[in-house]
């Protein structure tokens, strides 16, 4: 990747192997850069703006033609299931997305005025696999055919975005494919004859535009698209070659060494690996072998995916992501048919993760991604989350990705701060800046990380730059988890930047935002906590400076449905020769 790089100060191996002792975990420091983000150049923009004009050309239609397929070659199977909520809600006569609905006879998809996501979910068909979760195909195919002749009446002869955009044409070819029974079972000829020539044209439309998706998961999507078809439409030979060669490219510059999406989303992370399980699904049924760099991309995908599971099997809240249902991550790890162990340290991808006694800490140490990678990317460097077993303790707000009937858009852009999430924020603003368009600004370029692992426990020292511009201070965060897990102790640290403005008093909020279920007592001399988790056990919050008072916050479910909870907020202040607060999360009982 060009817009991220791993130095290494010290003399340790950019990568090494997971051993026997040290579970792959590389001791020593480590630096994290990201490149300035300027988003795209007026001149980009300019000519993704002339490459759609030409999509309504004569020469972009002949380019479209082809022969007519008669028929497909096979129908892969999909492991996955879908929502069977959304799946009853589709048979009921809506279709569902995130507290939405939609009627499907009133469904005009020449002006489909929904949320950009609910668009996406329509035009993708991923809708198929929720009817086929709760539905026979003699129940489901009417519904899906009549949806389907919807939208063949407005999209199937012009191309156009949404609709035609790289990764919805993606994830339509497998999802038609995957699920063909129900839009190809009727008896009108003419009617298949369209479904199956319109396979064809998106297979010819993505062969022209799948380099031009956005470098990560939607040029993924593209591209396993393109080999999908190779294999189920006749004749395909030429485009498998081709079409291989293009999603080989697409998983080098979309995943980083260590397994984790360039756009360090949960949500993207999880889609990726389905993604390649569906496009394994295509070899499988073709009888075909699956290329090894199809096969090392799921290798290094599924544990840097398992990396952020709690005890409770979900995921944490980070970049957007709400907690993703356990049930969800089992069975794409199950189709994907890689067993592995969860990956504890992610330095690219920009996660770490200490486990000990059934607690669990998962910790953003990365800059933030991109803006042309992530439209929900957030201030998060640093932030962590905590879990004893079964139940989460610490969690970050989560949810700003999942905008819908519960959070709306000024809401998204509120859970994408420092303040949603459990770390230390200085003079009331963000580590880094969160723009008026929706896209982060200046903030932190570097990351300093420096992980040890011993019998007595681990200890995490991680740095950022992103207040240095603005105040002049380094944000230091060390951690330290004793080696049964009962302990986790903090001291976050605000010191003076070199060479740069001298800084001034400034005021600091500690943040640690509490699980659903997690009940917090103060102590009486206002410097900890008592915190009681349902059915679970207590823990102790203590913190050396500042004063801590416990306000409202809330929690995003898998749903993106926010949950009201609350947090422990520890007030001090940064003092121009550098100050410190200590803090520990210790189990009682």
């Amino acid at each position: 990747m060009s817009d991220r790089r791993r130095l290494s100060p010290h003399s340790v191996p950019e990568e090494a192997g997971p051993g026997p002792e040290d579970d792959g975990i590389e001791e020593g420091k480590r630096l994290i850069r990201v490149a300035d983000d300027k988003g795209l150049s007026l001149a980009q923009r300019i000519a993704n703006r002339f490459y759609l004009l030409s999509w309504k050309t004569p020469i972009h239609g002949r380019r479209l033609k082809g022969k007519y397929p008669l028929k497909l070659l096979a129908v892969p199977d999909d492991e996955i299931p879908g929502s069977a909520h959304a799946g009853q809600a589709i048979r009921a006569g809506y279709f569902l997305f995130r507290g939405l609905k939609q009627p499907v006879d009133r469904l005009d998809f020449d002006r489909l005025e929904l949320l950009p996501a609910f668009a996406d979910y329509l035009h993708g068909f991923h809708w198929l696999r929720d009817l086929a979760t709760v539905a026979t195909r003699e129940q489901a195919a009417p519904v899906a055919e009549g949806v389907m002749r919807k939208w063949l009446a407005a999209h199937a002869d012009t191309p156009s975005e949404p609709a035609w955009r790289a990764d919805n044409a993606g994830w339509r070819l497998l999802f038609w494919s995957a699920h063909a029974p129900l839009i190809l079972s009727s008896s009108d000829l003419v009617y298949r004859s369209l479904v199956l020539n319109c396979i064809a044209r998106t297979a010819r439309h993505l062969d022209r535009s799948a380099d031009k998706a956005h470098v990560g998961l939607p040029r993924l999507v593209a591209w396993g698209g393109i080999v999908a078809a190779s294999m189920l439409l006749p004749g395909g030979a030429a485009r498998k070659l081709f079409g291989e060669a293009g999603l080989k490219r697409a998983i080098d510059s979309g995943l980083h060494s260590d397994g984790g999406v360039i756009s360090r989303s949960p949500i993207e992370q999880l889609e990726a690996i389905m993604l390649l399980t569906m496009v394994s699904a295509v070899y499988e049924v073709r009888r075909e072998q699956l290329p090894p760099f199809i096969k090392d991309a799921l290798a290094r995908a599924v544990p840097a995916l398992l990396g952020l599971v709690h005890g409770d099997g979900g995921l944490g809240n980070w970049q957007g992501a709400g907690a993703i249902d356990p049930a969800m991550i089992q069975a794409v790890v199950r189709a994907s048919r890689v067993r592995a162990r969860p990956l504890r340290q992610a330095n690219d991808w920009g996660y770490q993760r200490l486990a000990a006694g059934g607690t669990i800490v998962q910790i953003d140490a990365a800059p933030p991604p991109v803006a042309q990678l992530a439209d929900a990317g957030c201030a998060s460097t640093g932030a962590i989350e905590i879990s004893d077993g079964q139940q989460r303790l610490i969690v970050n707000c989560g949810g700003a990705a999942l905008q819908g009937a519960w959070i709306s858009r000024d809401l998204a852009q509120g859970l994408r701060t420092t303040a949603a999430h459990s770390t230390l924020i200085l003079n009331d603003s963000n580590s880094t800046a969160l723009l008026p368009d929706g896209t982060l600004g200046k903030g932190v370029t570097e990351v300093e990380l420096h992980r040890q692992e011993q019998e007595s426990g681990s200890r995490l020292d991680i740095s950022h730059d992103g207040y240095v511009r603005r105040t002049g201070y380094v944000h230091r965060r060390l951690l330290l988890m004793s080696g049964d897990g009962r302990e986790v102790r903090g001291e976050d640290m605000l010191t003076p930047a070199a060479r740069r403005r001298k800084p001034v008093k400034l005021p600091v909020q500690l943040r640690f935002h509490l699980a659903p279920g997690v009940e917090p007592t103060p102590t009486a001399d206002g410097m900890g906590a008592l915190l009681r988790i349902d059915t679970g056990a207590t823990w102790q919050f203590r913190a050396n400076a500042g004063k801590l008072a416990i306000e409202e916050s809330l929690w995003t479910d898998s749903e993106g449905r926010p949950h009201g909870t609350r947090q422990l907020v520890v007030a001090s202040e940064a003092l121009p020769g550098g100050s410190t607060i200590g803090w520990l999360f210790k189990k009682v009982g």
